[in-house]
């Protein structure tokens, strides 16, 4: 390595170190794009992605301001050099790419590149990516290029940990859209069952009122009042199916942050005084983090259409590496052990599997009258 071992060592580490931080595919993208440039001191770098259509489904460069990037144009089709690498998966190094005969030019705000070291970014057989950099930041001779044999196998055990990279933002994608399609499904159901039946009600109402409008004006009224009952019942309903889906948020902001927002949003939407404090808290394991949320959201759902509660309040507080999660309200409460028998759980056995899934516990305290605590406890990681 040009710099010496220690030197390119330490260079490569932290290119993959700073590669392994993302998970978003174009974060991951715009990572290796600056790595490789700045581990070969080149002066322009660029990855593309393949689409099936003969053109790149993304394309990240570094060294190109943006400005230089809008004047260029849409984005490059797979020709010239850059189809070669995709196509036949070798190594490309030159000394003045524009007099290669595969060249076929490009617009005229690109700018001017001269040598050239590029290759393709592998996962097993297929060609996942193209990288490639332009212009090595060093004196040239005549007609040699700048890249050398030493930089091409170091952009190569950079690909090969990019190709990884990329592979596990993908997936992680993949991963989170596989749960937004779970959550729809859920509240498709979820609608179903409480909001439909509630216009369902609602529509027999309203044509019950309809007909009593002119023969009996007393009984018309009462039924409109039941009408004005159920849309609010349907409006409640439709609030808190919508409020239980798995915010983008949590994986960007926390568990803290998400959970205000979300308590903010209920007090706002509830004539009950909902509150939130949270206080030392960390940042939980991932798997810890949504089981505190869901079970926030189901004790929030049961103090807000099942209590009568004018006050529900939430508390986070650290708990040596873990945390307590508490949710208390001021309303009717009732009896655990005859909700039990009766067979109406009110949520209490999926908000324990939650719990006792990810190493916590959960305990319930109430009593006709005297209002409800959920306390939930969850480890660290």
């Amino acid at each position: 390595m040009s710099h010496g071992p220690r030197s390119g060592l330490a260079a490569v580490s932290s290119a993959l170190l700073a590669m392994s931080r993302h998970l978003e595919v174009r974060d991951v993208l715009k990572t290796i794009v600056a790595s490789a440039r700045e581990l070969l001191d080149a002066q322009y770098a660029a990855l593309g992605v393949p689409d099936d259509h003969g053109g790149f489904a993304q394309f990240v460069v570094d060294g190109v301001s943006d400005e230089q990037w809008r004047a260029i144009g849409p984005l490059p089709r797979q020709h010239g050099i850059l189809a070669a690498m995709l196509q036949e998966a070798r190594v490309e190094r030159l000394a003045d790419v524009r007099k290669d005969p595969r060249f076929e030019g490009w617009p005229s705000a690109h700018p001017e590149m001269s040598d050239f070291l590029g290759l393709p970014i592998r996962d097993g057989d297929e060609v996942i990516g193209a990288l490639f950099l332009a212009n090595k930041n060093c004196p040239k001779r005549e007609g040699s290029c700048g890249f050398t044999e030493e930089d091409e196998e170091l952009l190569g055990i950079l690909a090969q940990h990019a190709a990884i990279a990329l592979t596990n933002a993908r997936l992680y994608e993949r991963s989170r859209e596989l749960t937004i399609a779970e959550e729809r499904s859920r509240l498709a159901h979820e609608l179903h069952d409480a909001v439909s039946q509630k216009l369902f009600s609602l529509r027999l109402t309203a044509q019950a009122a309809a007909r009593l409008v002119d023969r009996d004006p007393a009984r018309a009224k009462g039924e409109l009042h039941q009408v004005a009952v159920l849309a609010a019942e349907a409006a409640d309903e439709l609030r808190a199916a919508v409020v239980e889906l798995r915010p983008a948020a949590l994986d960007e902001d926390g568990l803290v942050a998400t959970l205000r927002t979300q308590i903010q949003v209920l007090d706002r939407a509830h004539s009950a005084r909902v509150t939130f404090a949270a206080r030392g808290i960390r940042a939980l394991p991932a798997a810890q983090e949504e089981a505190v949320l869901r079970v926030a959201q189901e004790a929030l759902h049961n103090a807000l259409r099942h209590s009568g509660a004018d006050r529900v309040d939430v508390t986070l507080d650290r708990s040596g590496t873990g945390a307590v999660l508490r949710v208390t309200d001021d309303g009717r409460g009732f009896d655990p052990h005859t909700v039990r028998r009766a067979g109406r759980h009110l949520g209490l056995v999926s908000m324990r599997d939650r719990a006792s899934g990810v190493g916590g516990r959960l305990t319930v305290e109430s009593a006709p009258g005297k209002g409800t605590a959920i306390e939930m406890e969850v480890p660290g990681g």
